[in-house]
């Protein structure tokens, strides 16, 4: 599975390589209730065909319209405004109140070696950022270490903009996901993670478990976990106890609770979580830090197999990261009962 902004490119990337008309439509910023977040990327092309997503189908074919009809974005890009009116508001079943900016780009054949190099990029998980200068066209790309939110600048006013007025945005992983442990709960995790944008590092300090590794596109460390922790845990991150070992999880755990990772969980039953917390306050821990901990980790669905405790936890994640300033995931929201391995496996952990 690849994200959804690689689909998107790589689509746009087929059709402007085969000398079809095609435009990069991307939301530059939202007023009110929006159905997308800014950043969401939609490609186009005169043909009438379309991957990716603006507002989940609330002005699509509309835009698609103008598009084709040589209204908008014809030789240079243009800002869109959608819900700047009432009448925008009830044609389009906007949510109330709600506004979308729209910045269209005309793709032609000559930034193909752009579209090539973006794609690249992303399809080694790797970050690229592209400067786009509005009024002109002129678009501009470096390779960067890390995610950034876009930015709109300069002057604009209504679908008007002045001089100086640039779209920014990065493309690539947004948020990093460390697991510990390359077992098969962790292959699922790395396999569904690809599709939301997150990069995937996995740590095993048994040769043999990295050895055996077969999901794609995730970095490999064959070190002790508290010393890669330390090396690659940041504030984008969210790390991940998943080998049942406590000689394992526990040291990566010690050190990933120092951190500012925005999320430590480890895998196990209510028993195993309580056992863990104790062997953590002898390590040093002050109580603040073990309570960061989400153990069991991931959303009370019941989930047993690989697959389903891999859902769980990217669903709790995706929730902690749509909700935390509303801290959705309180304790009562964290999951009291689920167990995260067979039965079988649980009670002998």
């Amino acid at each position: 599975m690849d994200n959804a902004d690689l689909e998107v490119l790589r689509q746009l990337q087929q059709w402007v390589s085969s000398g079809q008309q095609a435009w990069l439509c991307t939301v530059v910023k939202t007023w009110g209730s929006s159905p997308r977040p800014i950043g969401s990327l939609l490609s186009c092309n005169a043909e009438g065909q379309m991957m990716g997503s603006l507002s989940g189908g609330c002005i699509e074919d509309d835009l698609l319209e103008k598009l084709r009809a040589g209204e908008l974005a014809t030789d240079k890009p243009h800002l869109h405004i959608y819900g700047a009116s009432d009448e925008d508001v009830e044609r389009f079943q906007l949510p109330c109140g709600g506004q979308l900016h729209i910045v269209i780009e005309p793709i032609a054949r000559s930034a193909l070696d752009d579209i090539n190099q973006m794609v690249a990029r992303l399809k080694e998980r790797q970050c690229i950022t592209r400067t786009v200068d509005i009024v002109s066209g002129e678009m501009n790309l470096s390779e960067v270490d890390r995610f950034a939110h876009l930015q709109f600048t300069g002057k604009f006013d209504n679908e008007a903009v002045g001089e100086d007025t640039q779209l920014v945005q990065t493309y690539g992983p947004r948020h990093q996901l460390f697991l510990i442990g390359a077992g098969q709960v962790s292959m699922y995790l790395a396999d569904f993670a690809r599709a939301l944008d997150y990069h995937v590092v996995v740590c095993d300090p048994r040769a043999e478990m990295i050895d055996q590794w077969p999901v794609e596109g995730a970095q490999l460390v064959n070190d002790m976990p508290d010393d890669a922790v330390r090396l690659h845990a940041d504030a984008f991150s969210a790390v991940i106890a998943l080998t049942h070992d406590p000689r394992i999880d526990d040291m990566g755990l010690m050190e990933a609770l120092k951190t500012d990772a925005f999320f430590v969980g480890a895998m196990g039953s209510t028993r195993t979580s309580a056992k863990r917390r104790e062997r953590l306050k002898l390590l040093d821990l002050r109580d603040e830090e073990i309570a960061r901990l989400h153990g069991p980790v991931g959303l009370p669905i019941g989930s047993k197999t690989p697959a389903e405790i891999a859902i769980a936890i990217l669903g709790q994640l995706t929730a902690l990261r749509a909700e935390s300033k509303t801290d959705l995931l309180n304790a009562d929201f964290r999951p009291s009962n689920i167990t995260t391995e067979s039965t079988a496996e649980v009670a002998a952990g």
